[in-house]
């Protein structure tokens, strides 16, 4: 099993992908192994090497005795990337690994290319309930907490699904108790706020719709703080996202990623080469509009818009949506804008929630109207008020 001491701590880890290629540290949450990242490891590891690891008092690495801080995990992870030669890396954590992540960014800029944080905080108070977390599965063991665990990590639909029971095996199987305590401790400690300003890595922040451990202002928090970071919310996902929404936080990691590989991006299809075109468009617009509606607009088209789907898929998807120049915030709202000057209501209510999936809070939505009633005149603006009442409901406030 490979293993190797870092910053005095003997961490398991898996390394995979070609040699050469761009390197993501995948960072794990409270109470996972790496394998919370299989689906991502897959997906990626044709392109970039992708080298996953147990946190220290997780799995197969070391259970160390508390005391240690979030800062302290950060310089395990600079450790293991020094073990194994890796000068600069991408950085993708969750929760708990989310948290490792910006404070490694803090403490060791020179060693993060880019940067990850998916359904994590900056902040994570009271301590006092770390604390009392801490003492119950100490006294009682993982099963204490499991059922809750699972409740708070799963959307309803998902509690049963096979990733949530692979998910509650390995925490009751494979996380010592102590090791967890510990941890949870760190993160009672935890306030990274006064220092993430100074994160200079480009940074994507993502939250699921439906997380009561780490909610979306966490998230929002974050993207705040971080100098030009970006922030897009999975729907229909609570905190174990890269399990539970495995598809569409891996789609936001390449997305990412790629536009930051020293100046070059995944290349477009080739021209003429349809499929390729079609295939890559497709993705972008399901992660936008939402899989289902995508679906349901190609099995409408029938023989006569069938063309116009394929049409629309390839050039406004694929090669407009997949140009990383603008981020999908910036697009979202471009098109709020002109969907609202030219008075096109479908498009407009279309494009409300995937709008604030890739970012955009309720706040600057707002702003949005209140900027195109000058340009585009009060009775337009009206109308989409109109209209995003109509959407969002109860959601606006």
């Amino acid at each position: 099993m490979p293993k190797i001491r870092a910053n005095g701590v003997e961490l398991f880890y898996e390394l995979s992908g070609p040699d050469g290629a761009p390197v993501i540290a995948f960072s794990n949450s409270l109470g996972t192994r790496l394998e919370m990242w299989d689906a991502q490891e897959r997906a990626l590891s044709g392109e970039f090497r992708c080298l996953r690891y147990d946190t220290r008092g997780h799995g197969r690495s070391e259970t160390t005795p508390p005391g240690f801080s979030v800062d302290d995990l950060a310089e395990d992870l600079n450790g293991l990337l020094d073990g194994l030669g890796i000068a600069r890396a991408h950085v993708v954590g969750l929760s708990l690994g989310g948290m490792t992540g910006q404070a490694l960014a803090v403490l060791h800029p020179e060693k993060v290319d880019r940067l990850v944080l998916v359904a994590t905080a900056a902040y994570l108070p009271p301590e006092t309930l770390w604390q009392e977390r801490a003492e119950i599965v100490r006294a009682k063991g993982m099963a204490a907490l499991a059922d809750n665990v699972i409740q708070r990590w799963f959307t309803p639909p998902e509690q049963a699904s096979q990733g949530a029971l692979a998910t509650r095996r390995i925490l009751l199987e494979s996380i010592d108790p102590q090791g967890y305590a510990n941890c949870c401790l760190a993160i009672g400690r935890m306030d990274l706020r006064p220092r993430i300003g100074s994160i200079r890595a480009p940074t994507l922040v993502v939250s699921g719709a439906q997380d009561p451990a780490t909610p979306v202002a966490m998230g929002e928090e974050i993207a705040s703080l971080v100098p030009g970071a970006e922030f897009a919310v999975v729907p229909d996902a609570a905190h174990l996202i890269a399990v539970e929404r495995a598809e569409a936080l891996t789609a936001h990691i390449a997305r990412f990623l790629r536009g930051g590989m020293a100046g070059e991006r995944e290349p477009m299809p080739v021209p003429g080469d349809r499929q390729g075109d079609f295939e890559a468009g497709l993705e972008n617009r399901k992660t936008v509009l939402g899989a289902e509606h995508v679906e349901r607009s190609l099995r409408n088209a029938g023989a006569f818009a069938g063309p116009w789907q394929d049409f629309i898929t390839r050039y406004a998807w694929g090669e407009i949506w997949g140009d990383d120049t603008l981020p999908w915030k910036t697009r979202s709202m471009i098109v709020l804008s002109l969907t609202l000057a030219l008075g096109k209501e479908e498009e407009f209510k279309l494009h409300l929630r995937p709008a604030l999936r890739n970012g955009v809070t309720v706040e600057e939505l707002r702003a949005l109207l209140k900027q195109c009633a000058v340009y585009a005149g009060v009775p337009a603006a009206n109308g989409a008020f109109r209209w995003a009442r109509e959407v969002l409901g109860e959601e606006l406030g």
